[in-house]
């Protein structure tokens, strides 16, 4: 439906989004090592070993002896960090990136990462309750992500978003809206396509628990629906140039375009 490409969204806590940048380094060397130079043979090992297989969290299969990574109920978070596809690993990271720093600012950085890893797991848990007999490895960090914009929708829905729609018309509209339509087309999904390629469910999973947890997790102060509207530099309106030589030379500067931080 659309893809996020930029918000001018300040930190206001903190100086620099550590975890958010080091769950994108992670994920980025994760698919570097287990997909792009790995073999085969080993990748698919890796998906199987570390991908959320319900049938085999709720004992309904067995996997063999030499393909098991870690525990079953590891993979509650082992998933999450698994993307076989550069597509699907870019468009996962950019929507850490664009929102992932405001949520991550508002709760600060341990509460995010426990605020990351929770709907990571909660993504994973609704997907085994609505398909609890699947044998497919669920992997990726869309769950986690589903979160990341749940939060980000309750505390800043008028900041202005840069966002591609319908991949191909960049805009620049209020996050609330793109948002919202975004986690309608979650639901809807997965209540007319419970067991399609895409898991809804862990989508939808990531973002009832994103939604519960920054209420409790967030910062004291930090309020929702926050109202201060900020507009991306791409789309201030230019000062006029004077015509006077005088008042030319006293015209502040323009301030040049900047994307992303």
């Amino acid at each position: 439906m659309f893809i996020p490409l930029h918000d001018a969204n300040s930190l206001k806590y903190i100086k620099v989004q550590y975890v958010t940048l080091g769950i994108i380094v992670i994920n980025v060397a994760v698919w570097f090592l287990a997909g792009i130079l790995a073999s085969q043979t080993f990748s698919d090992e890796t998906v199987v070993g570390l991908g959320y297989i319900p049938a085999v969290v709720f004992n309904f299969a067995e996997l063999e002896p030499g393909l098991i990574l870690v525990p079953a109920d590891a993979t509650y978070i082992t998933y999450a960090f698994i993307h076989t596809d550069f597509v699907h690993l870019a468009t996962n990271m950019l929507f850490l990136w664009v929102f992932g720093d405001n949520v991550e600012d508002a709760l600060g950085h341990v509460r995010f990462l426990i605020f990351y890893l929770a709907c990571a797991a909660a993504g994973a848990f609704v997907h085994g309750i609505v398909q609890p007999a699947s044998e497919a490895p669920l992997i990726g960090a869309s769950g986690a992500i589903s979160g990341v914009v749940a939060a980000y929708l309750l505390l800043h829905p008028k900041v202005r978003v840069w966002v591609l729609v319908l991949f191909r018309i960049p805009l620049p509209l209020p996050a609330a809206v793109p948002l919202l339509l975004w986690v309608v087309q979650q639901f809807y999904m997965m209540a007319v396509e419970p067991d399609g390629s895409v898991s809804w469910g862990a989508h939808v999973g990531g973002i009832l628990a994103g939604a519960a947890l920054v209420l409790v997790l967030r910062r004291r102060g930090v309020p929702l629906f926050d109202r201060t509207i900020t507009t991306p530099q791409a789309v201030r309106h230019k000062e006029a140039t004077p015509t006077d030589p005088a008042d030319r030379a006293k015209a502040p500067p323009v301030p040049p375009i900047r994307w992303g931080r």
